[in-house]
């Protein structure tokens, strides 16, 4: 399979698998900015992407950012559907205590090309019963 990449802007950098076996391409920056402490915001890449119907493009936190400073991808993974053509956008949370200034270049995603399971929707009157029926958010104990 083929990430087809297309750069928006002169300036965008490729995104770049840093070792053989990593799953994900690093994603940079387009500019610069910062993101205030305990905020929100947004990242341009300069990028359009495409797949192959049957896959999608998530886009997902780098570890180092979110133990070192708190900085995470906020829709985690974000999704980059196979007929969408537009700029890859990041939204970033920053929950550290500065601000979070990052440089045009740096790289601060990672995408990974998924498959999906194209599925349709029913309508139904009920739902098959089992064990764990409607219990959720934390019925399950620890």
């Amino acid at each position: 399979m083929i990430l087809k990449v297309k750069r928006l802007d002169p300036a965008a950098k490729m995104p770049v698998r840093t070792t053989t076996g990593a799953s994900c391409f690093d994603v940079h920056a387009l500019e610069g900015g910062a993101i205030p402490a305990k905020s929100r915001g947004f990242v341009r890449t300069g990028l359009a992407v495409a797949v192959d119907k049957g896959f999608e493009v998530q886009v997902r936190s780098r570890s180092g950012l979110a133990l070192k400073q708190g900085v995470f991808v906020l829709n985690s993974p974000g999704t980059v559907d196979s007929d969408y053509r537009g700029e890859v956008g990041i939204i970033l949370m920053n929950l550290g205590d500065d601000a979070f200034t990052y440089k045009a270049g740096d790289r601060i995603a990672q995408i990974a090309v998924c498959p999906v399971i194209m599925a349709d929707a029913e309508l139904v009157e009920t739902l098959d019963d089992t064990a764990r029926s409607s219990g959720g958010f934390g019925s399950t104990g620890r």
